[in-house]
């Protein structure tokens, strides 16, 4: 059985990854292209997505109560990882009900999700986070792609101004195009001790090379 994280950069090389020209949100042109909604927003794609950044939250951090990011690109990972560890949970009570005996450690904690629109809306309660909100609570932050890190760093600053603590920043794939190094540089701010960490779990060379190797077969 091919492993979650495997499974996942083939499916963005083979969905996800472009050759060409193009020019990017940040202006910046490229001679590729990485739409990573067409990936998360499959339903296996966003199910395995759901699953490597759960496994990312429980390696890493330990009193996480939300994750969330902008809209859109944030949208589909933050609402997998939420149900990815809903079944986490629903599975330990399973096997605590088959074995009762048998030591399964802890029960999970369930990760809730929340979006960030980029401009409070003007009607209704004029909220610009959607979904859990709670001062104080430990939340990570996700993007699908981080080139810039401009999205990124509008998300951590309008969750910290909503009152909520950035733990840290995970990313589905990185372009090392500078971004990684400006959100280090906004979470290090934010930091009264120390800096909270930031985790990617592709490279754009990763993906392109995965599409080149599919290509060839």
């Amino acid at each position: 059985m091919t492993d979650p994280r495997t499974a996942l950069l083939d499916l963005l090389a083979s969905l996800s990854f472009r050759l060409g020209d193009f020019t990017l949100a940040s202006g910046q042109h490229s001679d590729y292209y990485i739409d990573c909604r067409v990936t998360t927003l499959h339903a296996e794609g966003g199910r395995l997505a759901g699953i490597l950044l759960l496994d990312l939250i429980r390696e890493h951090f330990h009193t996480i109560q939300a994750i969330g990011g902008l809209t859109m690109g944030a949208d589909p990972l933050v609402s997998n990882t939420a149900s990815a560890s809903a079944w986490e949970r629903a599975d330990f009570h399973e096997f605590l009900e088959l074995d009762p005996d048998e030591d399964h450690g802890s029960e999970p904690t369930l990760i809730h999700g929340f979006l960030v629109r980029k401009a409070e809306k003007s009607h209704g309660t004029g909220r610009r986070i959607e979904g859990f909100l709670e001062a104080g609570a430990n939340v990570v932050i996700v993007d699908d792609v981080c080139t810039t890190g401009g999205s990124t760093i509008a998300a951590i600053e309008a969750t910290r101004d909503a009152g909520m603590h950035v733990a840290g920043v995970l990313c589905l794939v990185d372009r090392e195009q500078g971004g990684r190094s400006r959100i280090e540089a906004a979470l290090a701010e934010l930091a009264e001790d120390a800096v909270p960490p930031f985790f990617s779990i592709f490279t754009a060379n990763d993906v392109r090379r995965a599409h080149l190797e599919g290509k060839a077969r």
